[in-house]
């Protein structure tokens, strides 16, 4: 082509450079800083960001999707800290964690320009929990704020891990067991899609000692796993090395025997704060996580005077000696199976398919997306597509009717009014407290159908509660929204899209 007489290109301007510095790639290109903060039952944990967003190049899309993340700051791995009696989070000291990883990476909070806190596993359930969630969204930038229960917990850790990734990329059923501070999560994941997930009460920070052997902490998950293998303590005493191991022992067996055994023993299944796994114990592999499988994977010997450092050790000489009928694979985090951060990006809505039954509905703000997994490809079945709903709000730990959420669906197959009818009867039969309740309803969908649902909804099927449809966009679980008002004349609505962002 340079031997042709006419004018030709090279893809960009040579003026540039490289093409990331052509203008036009700039438009196409955005740089945030995020940060993402884990506030665990034992430790909590800072990582600043660098996110490079670039807009995805099928179809004029507006949609942003991450490039690239680069880590600026991991703050070291502290104890979460608590108030005398251990009875609330000390938010105070918390702030002080989250100012000096700031300071320590050279920013201030206003370089931030999004980003995540969780609250996981015991710390949850401190009375002050969401307040913490709540200060650190006010006063530290335009953050998603989520408290994790059980269930959800389980699922950000198997992301976090590795384990969802590695199941879609080998086409493997895998287990993720990460065992915390306070509890351990199991997630079952098939071909990169969460099946099911469980937590009992087993957990490394459940228990621990000062230098002398003083019992400094001690929950009543810890003393009811001591009573159990013969040891009556309270907070205070004197313990030696060797009860502690015996405990450690105990508390090993029973995480093998819930891991293996299809019927528990009344002692095992005692141990379960959500109901157990219900499909067939049978894997291609394990990924254990968490602080305790540091220990699991020899990647940390130091002990903290707690549980972690014994049972992760005792763990591992059980899985040595083939107490687990399935190999055990690598992590990709353990620890450090969290979120790193947020993304953000924005994108417009037509107006062309919105249905909004009234202006109240907007705005909002920080609103969580669920996308319940509904087959809408062929006969439609309302019993089970309210089952998928219903089942979608347990796996993240929400209480159908107590807060919004935007419902996603991707639309499949002819629009055809025996089925849209079936699905909108299926859809309001699995959100009966939130049109009980009088709570407004948000639904999403990937097809151009937003603006029919809702009207077959409120004309045809008599919906109550207010409602917004909207279609254009896509949407998936970890996605936190921003609805905007409507923007005129254009009748568009600005949605700007957080997504939990976690490591490669």
């Amino acid at each position: 082509m340079h031997d042709d007489p006419f004018d030709h290109g090279h893809g960009f301007d040579e003026r540039y450079g490289n093409e990331e510095d052509h203008p036009l790639a700039k438009l196409d290109t955005i740089r945030l800083t995020s940060v993402g903060i884990d506030v665990g039952s034992a430790t909590s944990q800072v990582l600043l960001s660098r996110l490079v967003m670039r807009r995805l190049g099928l179809g004029l899309s507006s949609r942003f999707v991450v490039a690239s993340r680069d880590v600026l700051y991991l703050s070291p791995v502290q104890f979460t800290p608590y108030t005398p009696g251990r009875e609330r989070v000390d938010d105070v000291a918390l702030g002080r964690i989250v100012d000096e990883a700031y300071r320590q990476a050279g920013l201030t909070a206003a370089d931030v320009d999004t980003g995540a806190i969780i609250l996981t596993g015991e710390a949850v359930r401190r009375d002050n929990a969401r307040a913490i969630a709540d200060l650190f969204a006010e006063q530290r930038g335009s953050f998603v704020c989520a408290t994790a229960g059980h269930n959800f917990e389980a699922v950000l850790a198997a992301h976090g891990s590795g384990t969802v990734a590695a199941s879609k990329e080998q086409g493997a059923r895998l287990l993720n067991v990460d065992i915390g501070g306070g509890t351990t999560k199991l997630t079952v994941v098939d071909r990169g899609q969460v099946l099911s997930t469980a937590a009992f009460h087993v957990g490394g920070r459940l228990l621990a000692r000062d230098k002398a052997g003083a019992l400094t902490v001690l929950e009543p998950g810890g003393a009811a796993l001591a009573r159990e293998a013969g040891f009556e303590w309270q907070a205070g005493d004197h313990v030696s090395d060797a009860s502690v191991a015996t405990v450690a022992e105990h508390v090993a067996r029973t995480v093998v025997g819930i891991l293996v055994n299809q019927a528990l023993s009344q002692h095992q299944a005692g141990l379960f704060v959500t109901p157990q796994l219900a499909e067939a114990k049978a894997y291609d592999g394990v990924v254990f996580s968490g602080g305790v499988g540091e220990y699991v994977y020899g990647k940390e010997t130091e002990d903290f005077g707690d549980l972690g450092a014994p049972l992760g050790r005792e763990l591992r000489r059980l899985i040595a000696g083939g107490a687990l009928p399935w190999p055990v694979l690598p992590a990709r985090e353990c620890i450090r199976a969290t979120v790193m951060g947020a993304s953000q990006y924005t994108v417009q809505v037509s107006g062309n398919t919105i249905y909004r039954s009234n202006e109240s509905v907007l705005p909002r703000r920080n609103m969580q997306v669920l996308r319940p997994p509904c087959d809408l490809s062929g006969d439609l079945d309302p019993a089970g597509i309210a089952r998928a709903i219903q089942n979608h709000f347990t796996t993240f730990d929400l209480t159908e009717g107590e807060a919004d959420v935007a419902l996603v669906f991707t639309w499949d197959g002819p629009p055809a009014a025996y089925r849209i009818a079936a699905f909108c009867r299926g859809l309001m039969q699995g959100v009966p407290a939130t049109i009980t309740r009088g709570h407004p309803l948000y639904l999403v969908f990937d097809g151009d159908v937003a603006g029919l649902m809702g009207h077959i909804l409120k004309d045809e099927l008599d919906l109550t509660t207010e409602l917004l449809s909207i279609d254009g966009i896509t949407l998936q679980d970890f996605d936190f929204i921003d609805l905007g008002q409507v923007l005129e004349p254009s009748g568009t609505v600005p949605v700007t899209i957080k997504s939990l962002v976690f490591q490669l």
